[in-house]
């Protein structure tokens, strides 16, 4: 597991969809994932510390979690298949920790209303991470079939059918304006 942190929201200029860019805590690799504009919404409104008038969803179920006695303890992007991305929730609850499987937009609402870390499985990120050098520019791409370790060693264990099922990220990863991402 590799500790996240969220880097930006992103709308795409092609089809105005959401993105979460979550940026690896140690290194200039970074996990984008789709999200919708909903959950887009929650995640902006509590990293900007903007106030609602009526508590939304997230801030519903953080507040029903605390009442019943529970604590969230992490959130972790467990799984990529078939371009969807799998969270669960670690939540503590009587000394025992139980994990919820949810959607990553619910997952990372909630995480940065309950201050906890977001964690992913290297797994994940070997398959759909993105890494740039430090003027912020995209690393050369591996080749198919091929992965990169955060050591920067190749190594071929994706399939060509996976980085096939990969394509609608890669386009869109390839549409984004990387200079910004130092700028927050």
């Amino acid at each position: 597991m590799k500790q996240m942190t969220v880097d930006s929201i992103r709308v795409s200029p092609m089809n105005y969809q959401r993105v979460v860019i979550l940026r690896e805590n140690d290194s200039d690799r970074y996990l984008p994932i789709w999200i919708g504009p909903a959950e887009a919404d929650a995640i902006a409104v509590k990293l900007q510390d903007l106030s609602v008038p009526r508590p939304l969803t997230h801030d519903l179920l953080r507040e029903v979690i605390d009442k019943l006695g529970g604590s969230i303890r992490h959130i972790l992007v467990n799984d990529l298949q078939n371009d969807t991305f799998y969270a669960t929730i670690t939540i503590e609850v009587n000394g025992a920790q139980e994990d919820i499987d949810c959607r990553p937009s619910d997952a990372v609402a909630l995480a940065v209303r309950a201050q906890v870390p977001i964690f992913a499985n290297e797994s994940v990120l070997d398959k759909a991470g993105i890494q740039l050098d430090k003027e912020g520019n995209r690393l050369t791409p591996p080749s198919e079939g091929e992965a990169v370790a955060p050591s920067g060693e190749r190594r071929t264990e994706v399939k060509e059918e996976e980085l096939e099922g990969m394509s609608a990220f890669t386009d869109f990863i390839d549409s984004l304006d990387l200079e910004d991402f130092d700028n927050k």
